[in-house]
């Protein structure tokens, strides 16, 4: 049966969080100048292709959690609008600016700074505020993939635990989950050295009991949070077999930066 990508009409009520505020240091050849979020792919940041992703399907009220380097993020939304028109500056006539053609998203973008060293979970704890107590989505400001947001969600409410994460299988550079016959994920280890499972590929839709499991700033949400919801039994994994690819790397970015220079992008959808 073939794939399909079917979006929902209008605006989905369910807020995206994007986590867009670490450093980086794994790709010093850029993030020196910019957050991770912000390394181009195709002349545009990859966070605007996880965001193009997440429109695709209708979900267009977004929170992104800054940190590093966070005012570039504010700058490149302040100036969206610059960035995707053809705009007439007329400064012989009180400096009007005429847009033309604007291109703009549905987006409603809210920016949020929680902190320069903050970890994930603190930085998901500052935002809860902007989230109404409601079912959010969550995922990392450097990953694209060709998930099925539609699916994942009718998943999510089928299981009718807190947490579902999308779970990929990209080789042996990550950590890993165990997963159980009905996908609830045993145990969770991030960052481990193995041998090639199912890891953490973001993509999550997350209950609001899931904020009881962070009782403070100082948490990496891929730690207690994260291990202590497996071993509740509330986290369930979502199989992704397709497509999936974070910018840890310059090897990352070149790869993403062949496949979408030359029509291959699986992510772009829309």
């Amino acid at each position: 049966m073939g794939r399909t990508y079917g979006c929902f009409a209008g605006r989905q009520r369910m807020k995206v969080v994007i986590l867009a505020g670490g450093f980086g240091t794994r790709i010093s050849e850029e993030s020196h100048l910019k957050p991770k979020p912000m390394i181009e792919i195709g002349e545009r940041p990859i966070l605007w292709h996880i965001m193009k992703i997440y429109s695709h399907y209708g979900f267009n009220e977004f929170v992104i959690c800054l940190g590093y380097k966070g005012y570039l993020i504010k700058e490149y939304f302040a100036n969206y609008y610059l960035h995707a028109s053809d705009i007439t500056f007329d400064f012989g006539r009180d400096n009007n600016i005429t847009i033309h053609n604007n291109v703009s998203e549905p987006w409603k973008v809210t920016l949020i700074d929680t902190g320069l060293y903050t970890p994930t979970a603190g930085r998901i704890k500052a935002v809860a505020p902007y989230l109404n107590g409601e079912t959010f989505m969550l995922t990392y400001g450097d990953g694209v993939a060709d998930v099925d947001l539609n699916r994942l969600l009718a998943f999510h409410k089928q299981h009718g635990k807190h947490a579902t994460m999308t779970a990929v299988q990209p080789g042996g550079r990550y950590g890993v989950l165990e997963i159980e016959a009905d996908k609830k994920i045993r145990a969770f280890r991030e960052k481990a050295k193995e041998d090639g499972g199912w890891i953490n590929g973001g993509f999550m839709v997350l209950e609001p009991q899931v904020l009881d499991y962070i009782p403070d700033y100082g948490l990496a949400f891929e730690k207690e949070p994260l291990e202590n919801l497996a071993q509740a039994g509330q986290l369930i994994a979502y199989k992704h077999t397709g497509f999936w690819q974070c910018i840890n790397t310059q090897r990352d970015k070149n790869l993403l930066e062949h496949l979408w220079a030359n029509n291959q992008a699986p992510w772009k959808i829309w």
